[in-house]
């Protein structure tokens, strides 16, 4: 599996991908697709880091977009992670998980956050992060809608060191 930076010709597969998420909704494919533009537009912008996995011709077939927390120290946010349809249960969303994680550490990280909805939609979501070792922080009920609670993962990439504890 290869990991890389986001370049132009990758817009094309990414909106692809995640128009086919059906787990996305229409809202949500139009902020991922923002984003994806916004990162292209801007090589000095920092705020979206976008890692690509891709075939052996090159051709993105998942991504994940994180970045810094603001006003945190050594805090990030996981703000998407997908991986194409047809593509799902082969390992890459893990193997793209765990190359952001690795980067993350190498930098000094301390912490990666990741937001998700308790509706039944993104069960398998829930899902993979409990497999990868994330834990639940926080539940907020009814945040997106009467029913559908936001659910804030956390997983500690770095010990902090003045304390001695998480």
């Amino acid at each position: 599996m290869r990991i890389r930076k986001l370049c132009s010709r990758d817009r094309t597969e990414l909106v692809r991908l995640i128009r086919g998420t059906t787990e996305f909704t229409d809202a949500e494919k139009a902020c991922a697709i923002e984003l994806v533009d916004a990162a292209l537009s801007d090589d000095a912008q920092t705020d979206y880091i976008f890692r690509i996995t891709t075939d052996e011709n090159d051709t993105a077939l998942g991504y994940a977009c994180y970045g810094p927390t603001p006003m945190t120290d050594a805090t990030f946010d996981l703000y998407w992670i997908a991986v194409s349809s047809f593509r799902r249960g082969g390992g890459l969303g893990r193997g793209l998980l765990a190359g952001v994680e690795e980067e993350l550490r190498m930098g000094g990280a301390r912490h990666l956050i990741v937001e998700t909805g308790s509706n039944p939609a993104y069960a398998k979501t829930r899902a993979f992060y409990d497999r990868a070792g994330y834990s639940v922080a926080a539940r907020i009920p009814d945040y997106y809608k009467v029913g559908d609670d936001l659910i804030i993962y956390r997983k500690v990439l770095a010990q902090n060191e003045n304390s001695g504890h998480l």
